[in-house]
């Protein structure tokens, strides 16, 4: 058995971050950007950053979320590469810093193993309260990653990603590739297209 890992966002859809899309369709993008240079300026932590992004959305619906969710576009080539995946013995792995909300869906449509992202907290009608459950932060992207090599003991495990937050899942990786990278991140293998991360993945089965 193999196991292949995924970054979601920029790697198997065209949506860049989901954090980012969802604060311009609800207008509060200038504040959420705030919120990210201040996480990065190291004033609070990946939790509280999250949660404050979410409070932003506070009585927004899940129907409005999952609308946008729908409209996401896979990658050219995603579908092809996942059903090559299993013919081949992978287990399939989504390990994302964006929301479960559309991890879950392209999970569901691409019959993925395994899933983990960001859940925002919704009340008994369905909207946003504020809250998140940060299951993915940007850091323990490794951590998940080795936790499942030790539960399935992969003879090959393979990760695929395009950012800063991808690297910690490329060190746990026999082999990582990197598609259309942010500046500075680099992977074993840095490939534009699904397609030729394909053509790597035969080489390293042939």
């Amino acid at each position: 058995m193999k196991l292949i890992a995924f970054d979601l966002e920029g790697t198997l859809v065209k949506s860049v971050s989901s954090w980012v899309e969802l604060h311009k369709r609800f207008g509060t993008w200038e504040k959420g950007k705030e919120y990210a240079e201040r996480f990065f300026a190291g004033e609070f932590d990946y939790v509280k950053w999250a949660e404050l992004d979410a409070s932003l959305w506070r009585g927004h619906t899940r129907e409005e979320i999952m609308e946008w969710a729908e409209s996401v576009e896979y990658m050219d080539g995603a579908r092809e590469l996942i059903e090559f995946l299993r013919r081949n013995g992978f287990k399939i792995a989504i390990l994302s810093s964006g929301l479960m909300c559309l991890a879950e869906r392209i999970a569901r449509g691409l019959d993925v193993d395994y899933v983990f992202a960001n859940e925002l907290i919704f009340d008994e009608n369905g909207v946003v309260t504020g809250k998140v459950n940060p299951i993915v932060d940007f850091k323990s992207k490794g951590a998940i990653l080795r936790e499942l090599k030790e539960k399935l003991k992969p003879e090959l495990t393979v990760a695929v990603g395009d950012g800063f937050n991808d690297i910690a899942m490329f060190m746990e990786a026999d082999v990582s590739i990197a598609i259309n990278p942010h500046e500075g991140v680099e992977g074993d293998h840095n490939v534009e297209s699904l397609w030729e991360v394909r053509e790597i993945i035969e080489g390293l089965l042939g």
